[in-house]
């Protein structure tokens, strides 16, 4: 079977350029639905967390160590704290419970 990586590049080039192109020669007037707006709004968060937490899963030896960092990322982020500090404690969580597991 041969394959051409050429035809691989071009296709995704393509892709990429018609779904970057098409929104904006389509629709030319401004979105007035509350509904889409708030859709299209949410779109990048929801990508990025669709992407993310697969990985967030899989980054650690122990899928429970992950889940707790995860968790206690969530937890703290929600109660408004700094990137800092939940970045640190989710490390410290991660941690912790590797150190107990013993994985």
């Amino acid at each position: 079977m041969n394959h051409n990586i050429y035809i691989y590049i071009f296709v995704m080039a393509a892709v990429t350029y018609l779904i970057r192109m098409l929104p904006l020669t389509l629709i030319r007037k401004e979105i007035k639905s509350t509904y889409i707006k708030s859709f299209l709004y949410y779109v990048p968060y929801v990508t990025l967390a669709a992407m993310t937490f697969p990985a967030i899963l899989s980054a650690t030896a122990n899928i429970w160590s992950a889940l707790a960092g995860f968790i206690i990322a969530v937890f703290l982020a929600y109660r408004g704290k700094s990137l800092l500090k939940v970045s640190l404690f989710a490390c410290l969580g991660v941690f912790i419970v590797e150190l107990i597991t013993g994985l």
